[in-house]
């Protein structure tokens, strides 16, 4: 009795294989694509919104020294910055006739005002400081091997994002130090090759800073950077809860 050979796959089973069962797949999606009874529940189950926290954590996880809370005060630092820069807002416009004046009238005339300036632009730099020392306690223990390494991917943008936020807030002064700094800037922008032209124009929305760059700053600052560096920061919570926690040390 003659067996028949086992059908050979087709092309759509063949991209259902690469995509689902190599390791990109599994390096990003932990509990598999939700076909089953299981696999859905998984999914809920680690949800980052409905499980922030895990229910069990390893004894090496609560002490200090493991990660010395970098990540968790980046996270404050980024959520004092939303708090006071939404405050920053009430008094300021974004126009090059406004702009200098706003500034001083928040640190001489608006009531705690000097508070919030200050506390905004420390708030700044000790995130930055944090972010980078957040990566490089990671990077120095291990944690960003697999499975982590997506996550260590997110966490180079969040460093990036971090770097942008706090490049275009240095236009909004508009006083001599911050036109200076960002005509600079742009202009190691510019030197890039092939594309510096175009993104120096862009960043600007001209050949020079004027207002079309303190707009642009201005909405970046306060909108695009922000949401997209939220969106990612949730994300990477996420990973680190489908990743088994945090990573332990070597």
């Amino acid at each position: 009795m003659a067996v028949e050979a086992p059908p050979k796959p087709t092309l759509a089973d063949k991209i259902y294989d690469r995509l689902f069962h190599n390791y990109v797949w599994k390096s990003i999606f932990r509990t598999g694509y939700p076909n089953t009874p299981r696999n859905q529940m998984l999914i809920v189950a680690t949800n980052v919104f409905l499980h922030l926290h895990p229910t069990r954590i390893h004894r090496t996880h609560v002490k200090i020294t493991h990660t010395y809370c970098l990540g968790g005060l980046s996270f404050f630092m980024f959520l004092g910055l939303t708090v006071t820069g939404i405050m920053l807002m009430f008094y300021y416009v974004p126009s090059v006739e406004r702009a200098y004046l706003d500034i001083q009238n928040i640190t001489t005339t608006v009531q705690f005002g000097q508070l919030m300036r200050n506390m905004h632009r420390w708030m700044a730099h000790a995130m930055v400081i944090l972010v980078f020392l957040h990566m490089m306690r990671v990077f120095y223990t291990g944690a960003y091997k697999p499975p982590r390494e997506f996550n260590w991917v997110v966490g180079v943008i969040l460093l990036v994002l971090t770097f942008l936020l706090s490049f275009t807030g240095y236009l909004l002064p508009w006083d001599q130090l911050a036109f200076w700094a960002i005509t600079v800037g742009s202009e190691i922008a510019g030197s890039a090759p092939v594309l510096g032209p175009k993104t120096r124009f862009w960043m600007l929305g001209g050949f020079e800073v004027g207002p079309n760059a303190l707009i642009r700053f201005y909405t970046l600052h306060v909108i695009g950077l922000p949401l997209l560096a939220a969106i990612f920061m949730a994300v990477h919570f996420w990973r680190i809860r489908r990743d088994g926690g945090l990573a332990r040390p070597l």
